[in-house]
């Protein structure tokens, strides 16, 4: 369902093809894409560089703190060390982000019966 929401609201931006959650997050970009979509006037997407793995990372997650009050469970120097990140890291901060947003009223769910 989380893979699913990612690709969902990621879809309209060029460069992010999200279909797992380690390789389809290695350059930062997805990252970004995700936030953008629920921050738009926050940075300009079109000026990101996917070989600026490290910059895309800290925009994506301080932005995701300040406008989400999500914490940065993820640390970018460690990111750009890995030859693509581990799955269980970044599900769990997708997973974290996707409850901030739901906090803020910027998710909707669905109440369970």
């Amino acid at each position: 369902m989380l893979l699913d929401w990612c690709k969902a609201k990621t879809e309209p931006y060029g460069g992010v093809d999200i279909h797992n959650f380690s390789s389809s997050w290695k350059d930062g970009i997805a990252f970004c894409a995700l936030v953008h979509r629920f921050f738009p006037d926050a940075f300009e997407y079109s000026t990101l560089n996917p070989n600026k793995a490290k910059d895309n990372f800290q925009l994506a997650f301080s932005t995701a703190e300040r406008l989400a009050g999500c914490p940065p469970l993820l640390d970018p120097e460690d990111l750009v060390r890995m030859k693509e990140p581990d799955w269980k890291c970044v599900y769990t901060y997708i997973q974290e982000f996707y409850r901030c947003l739901v906090e803020k009223g910027l998710v909707k769910t669905k109440k369970r019966a």
